[in-house]
């Protein structure tokens, strides 16, 4: 290997594992017991032990910020569940598939993804990135119901841009936290989403999913 290529990859690998000590750092200031209520470039950057102008270079702009740190709390197992969900065939398991995907994944990253909901009310860079990962879901959500439509098991008098509407509501974490705050368990919570959606979309069971 040559010195020019080897100092190449030197310096690829010494950046990846700063971009990720960034991305850890700002998990660790969302999740922290000290949290503020602002989230700032120059607070991660002190807490990274990393200069401000570090942050920028490894991400662009604060935008580019939240998108690898959203990235990096999906790792932990939504993009995996995701595909298992849409590769069901049967359209209500595939149904049950992403409200449990979804639900697992608010629960093992509930502190972190409140928080940043709390700072989206005050922050318009955070508030865009939550809307977009929002509409993501939504159109996850729109691909399953319309196999459900296609399937016939959604009732003619359900408009699908309403029944979107009914289940992006019902899988956001906002639900989510609030059947949680009690004793339920996550497939407990699973459980009423999934009989809410049956009930509001007027879905009929063929199958137990």
């Amino acid at each position: 290997m040559s010195p020019r290529k080897y100092n190449l990859e030197n310096r690829r690998a010494e950046s990846e594992q700063t971009r990720a000590r960034i991305v850890g750092a700002a998990q660790e200031l969302l999740a922290g017991e000290d949290a503020t209520p602002v989230f700032s470039i120059d607070e991660l950057a002190r807490h990274a032990g990393v200069a401000r102008m570090t942050v920028y270079y490894q991400f662009g702009s604060k935008r580019g910020l939240l998108e690898a740190i959203f990235d990096s709390l999906a790792a932990g197992g939504l993009a995996e569940a995701l595909p298992k969900a849409y590769g069901q065939n049967e359209p209500v398991r595939a149904l049950t598939g992403l409200i449990r995907a979804f639900t697992r994944f608010w629960a093992s990253e509930r502190l972190a993804i409140r928080r940043l909901r709390a700072l989206a009310v005050l922050d318009p860079e955070v508030e865009a990135s939550l809307r977009e990962r929002d509409e993501r879901r939504r159109e996850g959500l729109r691909v399953v119901l319309k196999r459900l439509a296609a399937d016939s098991r959604i009732a003619a008098q359900n408009d699908l841009d309403e029944a979107v509407d009914i289940l992006h509501m019902l899988t956001s974490f906002e639900v989510f936290d609030s059947l949680a705050a009690g004793r339920r368990s996550l497939e407990g919570v699973v459980g009423v989403v999934k009989r809410l959606a049956v009930h509001a979309l007027d879905l009929a069971e063929s199958e137990k999913a």
